[in-house]
């Protein structure tokens, strides 16, 4: 009687495929509450038809792909909060430096979210549809049997490849901005491990000294808990230091993948039979990372390194301090095979004074160049360093961590404005194609026509990945196509660079050059709209332009054409999933360079670690 009062009768007489749909139009925290009010409603929203609907409903798994997933995983609704747990980090982020690369993306793998890397390069004789994509990994995030999340960085180190396993923060559903960071933990309760907290620099500095000035006869494990209540946050350290501590422990965490088990990261677009292939390697790959997350590697708990204590992820400290005393008087250079450390003789006096006053303009160099920045975010790292010696003794371990967070970005021409030294990548906004908004979104191509493919006299054309979005400026409503990714050897354009503006209320009265495609069809140009496309000007970082149009054609193609030069380049909408699917993959970077290529550099960095059958196509 009481169930039927509160309602859930009614809701428990309905049939099946009724009740999906009823709980379909609630989101999965209303679903969780429902099962709150009664045993008889718990049972019901625990059912597996249920949260496979709430799965579904989320869009970011195909319908079909699911029932894989539910292989793997203990219920459709712990794949429901993975999902949902992740669903924000999935998209386009970039980093300014090299101008060349940095564009990842990231996207579904096999029950995991996969960052790749696309690589800068040429089309192939095939064109845009139907030849390989060059792409590497960065970074995979597996949902474990209950639904959990497991970090594991890329990398490279002496000819193989790597993994790096760490922590997931809880993602912000606003972040915008990924960032790569060491965290310390304190272990209690038996050896668990958990979480430090980051307060204020001022409440550090204010407890370091109390326990200093109190405390000066506690001991070492009395002294990291009374620290643990206002921990230095990783961002708060000199960028010197952050470097050095994500070197050491990605050297020290970092478990060997073999070659054989290393080749999917995600179900290929191929054949029924191939696809088939393909879900086994997949399964059977993320056993293998599995077992390495929890054991370190081993295939034993006994076996597990002795530096890694508790957890596989986490580094001891003591670790990291004797590691840290072997670098002293050494320098961090960075170099086309990623950020490594030199080690140098001992320092003189002089050398430490010399050595000092290079950092003095280094930081204010940084200072000049990004001020706006740190203006912005001064309330989130403040106007002063933490010390090493603070972060060091905040916890007892310390592992990799993923944070997405959502920080205050000014941007300009949707290409954020971001600091030079944060092991960061940033979201770029993609907006649906809506009506008066019809070429939002990302678009590719080439120079040239023809679109797609290369003329014979050529072996490939340069790809580029562009962003369109709409701005209204001085009372006229702009098209703004932003360069995210140039597939050149040496870069022409700077990342973040409009390579056309055009007024779409300005009808252009110029006619299209061509007549014909490539297969003699006649060409149908439905729209014409007047502007400017990016040209040499007064510098690379501030280009000219010159006056040109941009003519929408048939089949979806887009093509704006320099009225003086008479150049073109040709656009089609692009799926980069789709791309990546039936790509080729590339070797990684060394981990912390992988994660986010800090050095500036106006060449293909990236091309160096292609393989000899897409060297040449891909280093021209």
């Amino acid at each position: 009687m009481v169930s039927d009062h509160c309602g859930s009768g009614l809701l428990l007489d309905l049939p099946d495929d009724v009740l999906v749909l009823v709980t379909r139009s609630l989101t999965p925290k209303d679903l969780c509450r429902v099962g709150l009010t009664c045993r008889a409603l718990c049972e019901l929203v625990a059912s597996d038809k249920v949260w496979h609907a709430q799965c579904d409903k989320l869009g970011v798994i195909p319908y079909q792909d699911l029932i894989e997933w539910r292989k793997g995983v203990s219920s459709y609704k712990a794949i429901c909060r993975f999902i949902f747990g992740i669903q924000p980090l999935l998209g386009i982020w970039v980093h300014q430096n090299p101008e060349l690369g940095n564009v990842v993306y990231i996207m579904p793998g096999f029950i995991s979210v996969v960052g790749c890397r696309i690589i800068p390069q040429e089309l192939g004789p095939l064109g845009l549809e139907d030849g390989p994509i060059l792409w590497a990994p960065v970074f995979e995030i597996l949902c474990d049997y209950e639904g959990s999340a497991q970090f594991y960085l890329h990398g490279r180190e002496r000819e193989s490849d790597f993994v790096y396993p760490g922590s997931l923060k809880a993602v912000d559903r606003t972040c915008n901005v990924l960032l790569l960071e060491v965290e310390p933990r304190l272990r209690r309760n038996g050896g668990k491990l958990v979480q430090s907290k980051s307060f204020a620099y001022d409440r550090d500095r204010e407890q370091l000294e109390k326990i200093s000035r109190l405390d000066g006869g506690a001991s070492k494990s009395q002294r990291i808990v009374g620290l643990n209540a206002s921990g230095v946050p990783f961002s708060r350290l000199a960028f010197g230091d952050r470097r050095k501590l994500l070197d050491i422990v990605t050297r020290q965490v970092g478990l060997e993948v073999p070659k054989a088990k290393n080749v999917l990261l995600f179900p290929r677009l191929k054949s029924d039979v191939d696809s088939i292939k393909d879900l086994a390697e997949l399964a059977e790959r993320r056993m293998l990372l599995m077992q390495m997350y929890k054991l370190g590697g081993s295939s034993s708990v006994s076996k597990v390194d002795s530096r890694l204590l508790f957890d596989p992820t986490q580094l001891d400290m003591s670790e990291v301090r004797k590691n840290l005393n072997c670098t002293r008087g050494c320098e961090i250079s960075q170099s086309g095979d990623g950020d490594q450390i030199q080690y140098a003789k001992k320092k003189t006096i002089a050398g430490y004074f010399r050595d000092s006053f290079k950092n003095i303009l280094r930081k204010s160099n940084s200072i000049g160049s990004s001020h706006e920045f740190s203006k912005r975010n001064s309330s989130v790292s403040g106007n002063k360093h933490a010390q090493l010696h603070e972060f060091l003794y905040s916890g007892d371990t310390v592992g990799l961590t993923l944070h997405a967070a959502t920080v205050k970005l000014s941007t300009y021409r949707a290409w954020p404005n971001m600091h030079d030294s944060r092991f960061a990548l940033y979201k770029l906004p993609m907006r649906e194609p809506v009506p008066g908004q019809e070429f939002s979104g990302l678009w590719g191509g080439t120079f040239g026509w023809p679109p797609g493919k290369p003329n014979e006299d050529k072996l490939g054309k340069a790809l580029f990945f562009l962003l369109l979005s709409y701005e209204k400026a001085h009372g006229q409503n702009l098209l703004i196509a932003t360069k995210i990714l140039e597939g050149t050897h040496y870069v022409l354009h700077p990342n973040g660079s409009a390579m056309f503006i055009v007024n779409i209320d300005e009808i252009s009265p110029d006619t299209f050059p061509w007549e014909t495609d490539r297969d003699g069809n006649v060409i149908d140009v439905k729209n014409a709209y007047t502007g400017e496309g990016i040209a040499n000007g007064y510098g690379f970082r501030y280009p000219g332009s010159k006056p040109g149009s941009l003519y929408v054609i048939q089949d979806g193609l887009l093509a704006f054409v320099w009225r003086e030069s008479r150049s073109v380049l040709t656009l089609q909408r692009l799926s980069i999933e789709n791309l990546l699917k039936k790509g080729e993959r590339m070797p990684a970077l060394p981990p912390v360079s992988n994660f986010a290529y800090l050095t500036r550099s106006y060449t293909n960095v990236f091309a160096a670690f292609s393989n000899p059958s897409n060297g040449q196509s891909s280093q021209r």
